[in-house]
């Protein structure tokens, strides 16, 4: 499992107008399962995603798709954590 954090580099107006496809690229994750769950940071200064995954270097292609990388709006931090303890209701994302 991976934290992604990302850091704008840009002006909020940037980011805004690359919100929509921003979003489309999320929902494809979603979609594949890759995703569990995003949001901005508050002070917005950037967002975290929380994406589930084998290895580093899927996340590294998959962050190359999003058109915040594409533009360079954001810098991203990548995480990897293993989950030892959580909600019974989270169970379905842990991976054996």
């Amino acid at each position: 499992m991976f934290i992604i954090s990302l850091t704008y580099k840009s002006s909020i107006e940037n980011v805004e107008r690359l919100i929509p496809q921003h979003n489309i690229f999320l929902d494809k994750y979603y979609e594949s399962g890759r995703f569990i769950a995003s949001g901005r940071k508050e002070p917005r200064t950037g967002g975290i995603i929380i994406a589930n995954a084998e290895f580093k270097n899927e996340i590294e292609q998959i962050i190359s798709e999003d058109p915040f990388y594409i533009h360079q709006v954001a810098d991203y931090d990548i995480t990897e954590f293993i989950p030892s303890k959580y909600n019974e209701n989270f169970k379905l994302f842990i991976e054996d």
